[in-house]
């Protein structure tokens, strides 16, 4: 004789505004993937930022409604001990979410004006709000845009309406 459902069911995620405290949305509605994720990145920063100084959020990827990866470096690289002591400032989310923590590898996360900054003169790709994805070359990074050459124009970025960027690999060429 069996059970007629499986023992271990997992429950359907909350995905109210509750946590996520996103201006302007209606209270009952879900905010979209990219606004979750900034408001996930901004709390996390905050709080891995003063508990471990030196240590820099560069980004958090939802990688599925119960899952993130958050991207961490600082001055003397990230290691084993760097991701676990992370992990142990984010402990609070691991009742909602499974947490990764990760180096930002070759294809580094880009988010934050300073990012694009560091890296002016670099190949990146982009997708943006719209969904519209762009590679190409960092021209200039200002305080409220990026401006990025691609195939012979330059296109000027707002941040806010960059969800992804990331390094191009140069290894690739």
């Amino acid at each position: 004789m069996g059970a007629a459902r499986p023992f271990f069911m997992n429950p359907v995620p909350d995905f109210s505004l509750a946590r996520a405290n996103i201006e302007g949305a209606p209270k009952n509605q879900m905010p979209n993937v990219y606004e979750r994720e900034r408001t996930l990145e901004h709390e996390i920063s905050e709080q891995v930022e003063q508990t471990l100084p030196g240590v820099e959020v560069l980004a958090v990827e939802l990688t599925g409604p119960e899952r993130f990866t958050v991207y961490v470096d600082r001055p003397g690289g990230v290691d084993h001990a760097l991701c676990e002591e992370v992990t142990r400032v984010l402990w609070d989310y691991l009742r909602q979410y499974s947490v990764d923590v990760s180096s930002p590898g070759f294809e580094r996360p880009l988010r934050k004006p300073e990012h694009f900054r560091r890296f002016v003169g670099r190949r990146v790709k982009l997708k943006t709000a719209e969904r519209a994805k762009l590679r190409g070359e960092v021209k200039r990074a200002g305080d409220d845009a990026v401006t990025v050459g691609v195939d012979g124009d330059e296109v000027h970025i707002p941040y806010e309406q960059i969800v992804r960027g990331n390094l191009i690999d140069e290894r690739e060429r």
